[in-house]
């Protein structure tokens, strides 16, 4: 309805939004683009960062993500006050941490990182407010934690807990000795945590990341290729990171497919059998009692001839077979198709059954 309409100005620009939404959603909306660390669309507003503030009717500094719009309001989204301010906190947050991006998994892909290129920070010389935190790389063999990096977002702590459910993340102590935890302070290895990895992709910084990228290449080295999850009947997007040597080394959550970014634990870390020295590459025959390689026209020739004479001596019905849920429906299509017309049984399953 017109009324829940709101018209006001963003740099000048005249613009409208609906009630209730607040100055970022409307800007982002509108093309114009104001920073941030903390905020994501998918979790609820914390308004932690404060990189996202804005001048408001001229005179108040307001946090973007959280203020509400208004009738007739102005908002400036950047001025040499609000530059300053911001080059400020994010001045603060490299001398808390250890930002180093020299050995970082995330460098190249880091929100911190960006910001501080785009208003020239650093380099900071003055670590007196540095914390020692927990650094924790082996305990668990999906996930690595770094709370040198962690710059208090809490995007990990409202994935865990308003997205997947799991409660895993929070906060304890006060003030700057506030820190990261796991349950009562457990290692994650140790935790309650199911390993569904959407804190990590969820983190803005290198705090959070995934074991399986240790060592593989830098975040500019990595090639993208968008593809469906192999396991249930969701359909959910995935996009497959591989490396110069074309090794699958991550897997993050497609924004544009049925899940909405998400995935569980399967389908973040179920794809180490692509690459499996295990991994059957070739057809493999038996002769003598030894497995030999074979053509593929010889060993389908040797499938169907096999086939037929079990269908001569015993009939259709003693011929069954298995689809799988690592190939595509297609391909699962042409099974059944095959095993009800060629063969003439409806003897066909599914490994998901099992």
């Amino acid at each position: 309805m017109d009324s829940d309409l709101i018209k006001f100005s963003i740099d000048g620009r005249v613009v409208k939004g609906r009630r209730g939404q607040t100055i970022l959603e409307v800007a982002t909306e509108n093309g114009i683009y104001i920073p941030t660390l903390c905020y994501h669309p998918k979790i609820s507003k914390t308004g932690a960062c404060r990189i996202c503030i804005v001048r408001v009717n001229d005179r108040m500094l307001r946090t973007a993500c959280t203020e509400p719009i208004m009738d007739d309001m102005t908002v400036v989204t950047e001025d040499e006050g609000i530059i300053a301010n911001r080059k400020f906190v994010l001045e603060l947050l490299l001398m808390e941490g250890d930002h180093n991006c020299l050995y970082c998994e995330s460098n190249g892909d880091c929100e911190l990182q960006t910001l501080v290129q785009k208003y020239q920070v650093g380099p900071v010389t003055d670590t007196s407010i540095r914390h020692d935190r927990e650094i924790d790389f082996t305990s668990s063999n999906a996930i690595k934690r770094n709370e040198m990096r962690c710059i208090l977002c809490q995007r990990c702590i409202k994935t865990c807990n308003e997205i997947q459910m799991c409660r895993v993340w929070g906060t304890c102590e006060r003030g700057s000795e506030t820190h990261l935890i796991a349950d009562d302070n457990k290692r994650i290895g140790e935790s309650s945590c199911v390993k569904c990895g959407q804190c990590v992709q969820m983190c803005p910084t290198g705090a959070l990341s995934f074991q399986t990228v240790l060592g593989t290449g830098q975040n500019w080295e990595l090639t993208k290729e968008t593809s469906i999850c192999i396991y249930c009947g969701v359909g959910c997007q995935i996009d497959f990171y591989k490396n110069k040597e074309g090794v699958l080394v991550k897997a993050i959550g497609n924004d544009d497919g049925p899940n909405r970014g998400h995935i569980c634990v399967k389908g973040r870390f179920g794809w180490d059998f692509v690459q499996s020295p295990k991994r059957l590459t070739k057809p493999l025959i038996k002769k003598n009692g030894n497995f030999v390689e074979a053509s593929w026209d010889e060993a389908l020739n040797l499938v169907a001839e096999k086939l037929s004479d079990v269908k001569k001596k015993s009939g259709a019905d003693a011929i069954g077979t298995l689809c799988s849920a690592k190939c595509t429906n297609e391909e699962n299509y042409l099974m059944q198709k095959f095993t009800r017309a060629v063969i003439g049984t409806n003897n066909t399953d599914h490994c998901a059954r099992l």
